[in-house]
């Protein structure tokens, strides 16, 4: 590591004195002689400034080396000479030996320009084991100082991690248990001056209570661990899953399971904590104006004709009151069932898809009118506060679709929208 020591220039006038001496000398052990070259130079060089004498091999002869040469810049032959006797070497001998030199010289060797150390281990050390020290030792950037802080020192209002799932217990409303994958996604804010949070952090102080029958009370206690492990003033978790419920065929009498989107989400900002429940309910929609034009059609030209109707979907957001009885999920799928009674069919025969037919038929709806009887449901139940419905009816006669938001309190009030809000509302069979 002796070369290293020195400036780039010195480095190549040392350089290109050894190898003016590896070729006079004709060295047998190239390593010992060119480290015995070097420090025969730097102790002569404090005795004589001017002259380091050294033996030659050959004859004896003595060879003076003017160290004041050092001052003068070297030419590109100089450098050429240099770098092809320091390759030659190192080509000899092996990769430790190089970094014992210098490791940037195995750079400079063909083939192994993006070369680093000498050899690493290889083998994955089964039986290494983390102590308490070695974990004090290890860099922790995410809790370094505020002057690691890339970008504007500004708060942050969401950060953590999304979409890591687990299995989770559930009540349902007959008072059974039900264990479904469910996907978390639990963050925190970030004051301004701290660089970032231990994300993991949040995983297991999740994972502590995973095992436990879910309701928000379950929730808050988990929400109020991670929010002190990781000292943050602001927190929300939110839980998605499908939830299975056994529905009625029309008029077959069949039964099969329907799944719903369901997400629980707890947000607690500056204090103050809420309780929101969101369902994905999909039905099919007759237009009222393509029904009215089919019917046209047949009167006045015995015209076979027929409406369209197309699979939509609610998602409705609603904000739980804390004085109130607890809403179950099967509450709030009722309520949107009594809305719109038109819900896709699980188990159909053909007595059962006719059925449906005179359903839609007797059940047209444009988009605004299918807002407008959910929020209608949803006003007549006390445990429900502020919410949101939002229905997108996926035309089978526009290539668009038709959109509509209704909200009803300061919770879900937004001027701005996701630009792809819309978008997540398919439902894919």
């Amino acid at each position: 590591m002796i070369i290293a020591l020195l400036s780039s220039y010195h480095r190549v006038m040392v350089i290109y004195v050894l190898a003016t001496k590896v070729e006079a000398s004709k060295m047998t052990d190239p390593t010992q002689d060119v480290l015995r070259i070097y420090q025969d130079m730097v102790k002569n060089a404090h005795a004589n400034p001017h002259v380091v004498k050294g033996k030659h091999d050959a004859g004896g002869q003595e060879m003076n080396v003017h160290v004041a040469d050092l001052d003068k810049a070297p030419t590109r032959e100089d450098a050429d000479a240099a770098l092809a006797v320091l390759r030659r070497w190192a080509t000899d001998v092996t990769a430790e030996e190089v970094a014992t030199l210098d490791p940037l010289v195995s750079r400079l060797i063909p083939g192994q320009e993006v070369s680093n150390y000498p050899a690493l281990a290889r083998a994955y050390p089964d039986a290494f084991e983390v102590d308490d020290e070695y974990k004090a030792s290890m860099p922790d950037l995410q809790n370094g100082p505020s002057s690691l802080i890339k970008g504007a020192k500004q708060q942050i209002q969401h950060v953590g991690i999304s979409n890591f799932r687990l299995p989770i217990r559930f009540r349902t409303r007959d008072g059974d248990d039900i264990r479904l994958e469910t996907s978390v996604t639990g963050s925190v804010s970030l004051d301004a001056e701290k660089k970032g949070i231990n994300m993991s952090r949040i995983m297991r102080t999740f994972y502590k209570h995973a095992e436990e029958t879910f309701s928000f009370d379950v929730i808050e206690r988990a929400l109020d661990a991670y929010k002190n492990d990781l000292e943050s003033f602001d927190a929300r978790i939110q839980m998605r899953f499908s939830f299975p419920m056994k529905v009625e065929s029309l008029r077959s009498g069949l039964s099969g399971y329907q799944y719903y989107d369901i997400a629980l989400e707890l947000v607690e900002s500056a204090g103050v904590r809420k309780k929101i429940m969101h369902l994905d309910y999909v039905y099919s929609s007759t237009c009222p104006c393509s029904l009215e034009l089919s019917e046209h059609a047949r009167q006045f030209r015995g015209q076979l004709a027929t409406p369209h109707s197309q699979r939509s979907v609610a998602r409705i957001s609603v904000l739980l009151d804390e004085a109130g009885d607890c809403l179950w999920f099967e509450d709030l799928i009722d309520r949107a069932r009594a809305a719109v009674s038109t819900e896709t069919q699980v188990m159909v025969k053909r007595e059962d898809e006719q059925a449906f037919a005179e359903l839609n038929a007797a059940n047209p709806i444009f988009v605004e009118d299918a807002v407008r009887l959910f929020t209608e449901q949803l006003q007549q139940d006390d445990r429900v506060s502020d919410f949101r419905v939002i229905a997108s009816h996926q035309e089978s006669l526009h290539s668009h679709d038709a959109v509509s938001v209704l909200t009803e309190g300061d919770t879900f009030a937004s001027e701005s929208l996701d630009p792809k809000l819309f978008s997540t509302l398919f439902h894919v069979g």
